[in-house]
């Protein structure tokens, strides 16, 4: 037995499958048929993007690499810091970095799948001011 909006029992004559959504206010809808091969290609996505975002974090506990990278985003240097970041050994993954006077923000996308859609992005922000 199904209920409406207002609590009031819906009766249906007829059996309701179980892989259909029912609504007072909608047709019968099924659910397409359960296939997880995108699921299981984004999590490989994801680990890669996990294991990028893990050797940027190593080269951005260096200090000396740390104060370059802060310095060129200080002096608003853009491409100073894209060139630093494609300096670091092993990121192949495109990043893209967003900066403030307080925090600078890394964004890891994931390479396209098979169907050439990105799947994941991997978001790091990190504080480094006031």
């Amino acid at each position: 037995m199904y209920y409406s909006f207002y609590r009031y029992p819906i009766y249906s004559y007829f059996p309701v499958p179980q892989n259909v959504i029912y609504s007072p206010y909608l047709p019968y809808r099924e659910y397409p048929p359960v296939d997880p091969t995108m699921l299981i290609e984004s999590v490989n996505s994801y680990r890669v993007l996990l294991d990028q975002g893990r050797r940027l974090l190593d080269k951005l506990g260096d200090k000396t690499f740390s104060m370059k990278l802060m310095e060129a985003a200080q002096h608003g240097n853009q491409a100073e810091v894209d060139r630093l970041i494609h300096t670091i050994v092993g990121i192949s993954v495109p990043i893209k970095v967003s900066y403030t006077p307080s925090g600078v923000i890394f964004t890891l996308e994931s390479p396209a799948l098979s169907k050439g859609a990105n799947c994941c992005t991997l978001k790091i922000t990190l504080k480094w001011g006031k």
